[in-house]
């Protein structure tokens, strides 16, 4: 594929850890079959709390080089504090985290923003952002009635820290981690969310494109791309093709985060999807919070040695 050349070449990471935050799920009994996957009771040490599952969307992302470590926070969750929650049962001190990113502007990946950025404290933290999020979204029904979302943060609220709005492909973590900015659409099967709407210039809009969505994207030593998703409202596909554009990469080690493949008009698109993945041939699959059990059933079925089932509490060491 053509590389995209505006922006500086993504270095190589030498390892990188990837922690479960919040998820929809947790299962802290079942083993994995993968050395470099652990559960939360195969590595939390301590005499802590199992954390809590609900439904939205959290992963804490470490990327090394050397001796360099660098924390990034993808998403915050669905409630006011389940990130601060969950990651003081695991033994982690989000003072570590020097930028979140947020992979889209709903409420089930913002919500608990203002809460994680003041513990955090530092001051000018960066939190990577994209302009439509800050837009008054729903969903329309088929009467026509609006059910409205929760608004996203103002900058007020999430002092000290502060916005950076960003449209284009980005580099954070010292060139380690790549927020793709806009996923160009090109599959003939990931059409969008049909019934999303949006508050523009005085008026409810269609909003089916969802353009604010973006992924994270590693490039690991060795072994190939980590791409992590956070609703994939731009079609998992289509985030990883735009990965491997922009990268030069074609070779997909890891794909994790939700792949929005729940509910009457997404599980239309499943085997579609599976069928495209298992071309694109990932090392490990992890898919989570938005992805529904039907998709995961299938994938597993047809990935079953690349599957994993993710739960609040899951370290992959990648």
């Amino acid at each position: 594929m053509e590389k995209n050349n505006l922006f500086p070449k993504i270095k190589d990471a030498e390892k990188v850890e990837i922690i479960s935050l919040v998820d929809n799920s947790v299962d802290f009994l079942s083993t994995s079959p993968r050395e470099e996957v652990k559960v939360f009771r195969e590595w939390a040490k301590g005499d802590f709390h199992h954390p809590i599952a609900e439904h939205g969307f959290s992963m804490l992302i470490r990327a090394f080089n050397g001796d360099k470590l660098h924390s990034v926070l993808f998403d915050t969750g669905s409630s006011p504090r389940g990130v601060i929650i969950n990651a003081r049962r695991m033994g982690i001190d989000l003072a570590e985290v020097e930028c979140i990113v947020l992979s889209h502007g709903h409420y089930d990946h913002f919500t608990g923003l203002p809460a994680v950025a003041r513990v955090i404290g530092k001051s000018d933290m960066p939190i990577i952002v994209h302009r439509d999020m800050f837009n008054k979204r729903g969903t329309i029904g088929s009467d026509g009635t609006i059910r409205k979302y929760p608004i996203f943060p103002s900058e007020e609220k999430v002092k000290p820290a502060r916005y950076v709005e960003v449209k284009q492909p980005y580099l954070i973590a010292d060139g380690l981690i790549l927020v793709t900015g806009e996923i160009p659409r090109k599959t003939q099967f990931e059409k969008g969310y049909p019934r999303h709407v949006a508050f523009i210039n005085g008026k409810w809009r269609p909003d089916p494109w969802i353009w604010d969505d973006r992924a994270l994207v590693i490039k690991v030593k060795g072994k190939g791309l980590i791409v992590i998703c956070g609703c994939s409202h731009a079609g998992v596909v289509n985030t990883i093709a735009y990965a491997q554009q922009l990268t030069g990469v074609e070779t997909v080690y890891a794909v994790l985060g939700g792949f929005h493949l729940a509910g009457r008009t997404f599980e239309k698109r499943i085997n579609e999807t599976v069928k495209e993945l298992k071309k694109i041939n990932p090392k490990l699959l992890a898919p989570s919070h938005c992805t529904g059990w039907r998709a995961n059933i299938t994938m597993s079925k047809a990935m079953p040695e690349a599957f994993i089932w993710n739960s609040v509490g899951n370290l992959y060491k990648l």
